[in-house]
């Protein structure tokens, strides 16, 4: 069952398409990632579906009802600022409590709600607490609690977690996701972070100038991306021009054998580092020198150059062999890793 609809949404600040006629439909309970650069749109078309920006035209529906003339505090939505926008001069509990209060709850009520919800974020005992008191990964998880404190249909975070440490905000991600799960409430987050994405949604929406590039789960945007946009942006991509050739796709550093680019000429492929493999042999189809070699731990990315194409390929630490740079290798590139563009996508 459909839980929110956009329908031919733009928004204009000036003469400037900040949203250009976006049409979205998220299941109930779904968790769906908003992905872009800066300045893409997302932020804008959240604020929109909160209350807090009016589209210049189109519709926003949650649950078949029509959401534009309702205001914000109607709208029965949790919301999640990058700020958090914590009351500092308030405790942890009446943070909590304040959505409550402001609708006519009593204490007794407001009280019990507050113990429920820190014990859902995992954080009993400190309703009594400041603000102050509380650690980064602490307030945010404060934050959540008070956007759920009404129970709403629909939750919005704007990059909630984008101010915390990498470890911590990984372990957030997790924490975030398992009590959506829990939860089952329909959840909007708007991330430039696509590891963020991958990690904790069931679709993901790539924006660029406004636009949605390519709404689907996240695997499959990954591996079958909808335009180089996409292929570029989310995680890492060799994007190579490419023309039809005897035997496969022709490009300046050898042949990908097998693939076809019916286009022609100005066809784009796109395949992911980890689709490469380096091998010792100078006889392949694809030759290249090793330019720069970094370890990273759990992946080894070896940078090479293939007749003055830069690509970047992906190895285990215990499998990729000491490739020196300077040294002549080749590459093997499956063909069933590409997605080909043509030369319009291009």
């Amino acid at each position: 069952m459909s839980g929110l609809q956009l329908v031919d949404i733009h928004k204009r600040f000036g003469s400037v398409a900040a949203v250009d006629n976006i049409s979205l439909s998220v299941d109930e309970g779904t968790f769906v990632c908003l992905l872009g650069p800066s300045g893409c749109g997302k932020t804008t078309l959240l604020r929109m579906i909160a209350g807090l920006e009016d589209p210049t035209s189109g519709n926003i529906l949650l649950q078949g009802r029509r959401l534009n003339d309702t205001p914000a505090h109607l709208r029965n939505l949790g919301m999640v600022f990058q700020s958090l926008a914590l009351f500092p001069h308030l405790s942890v509990g009446e943070n909590i409590a304040y959505p409550l209060r402001i609708r006519g709850k009593s204490k007794a009520a407001c009280g019990e709600r507050v113990r429920e919800l820190l014990d859902m974020v995992q954080l009993p005992g400190v309703a009594d607490r400041t603000i102050t008191q509380l650690s980064g990964g602490q307030r945010q998880r404060i934050a959540i609690a008070r956007a759920l404190a009404v129970s709403p249909q629909l939750f919005l975070l704007d990059e909630p977690l984008s101010a915390l440490d990498a470890k911590l905000r990984e372990a957030m991600q997790v924490e975030l996701r398992q009590l959506q799960q829990r939860l089952g409430i329909t959840t909007i987050v708007v991330t430039h972070d696509q590891r963020e994405a991958m990690t904790m949604s069931d679709q993901i929406v790539v924006m660029s100038n406004g636009k949605v590039e390519q709404m689907g789960a996240p695997i499959e945007a990954y591996r079958r991306p909808a335009t180089p946009f996409v292929a570029d942006f989310l995680g890492q991509a060799n994007l190579i021009k490419v023309a039809a050739g005897e035997g496969g796709a022709r490009f300046s550093g050898g042949t990908i054998p097998g693939l076809d680019v019916a286009g022609g000429e100005g066809a784009l492929v796109s395949i992911r580092p980890e689709d490469i493999a380096v091998l010792p042999s100078e006889t392949g189809p694809v030759k290249a020198s090793v330019v720069f070699v970094r370890e990273m731990g759990a992946i080894v990315e070896i940078y090479l150059d293939a007749g003055g194409e830069r690509i970047v390929a992906h190895a285990a630490p215990k499998t990729h062999g000491d490739f020196k740079v300077g040294s002549t290798v080749s590459l093997s590139m499956p063909a069933e890793a590409c997605v080909v563009f043509d030369g319009a996508g291009a």
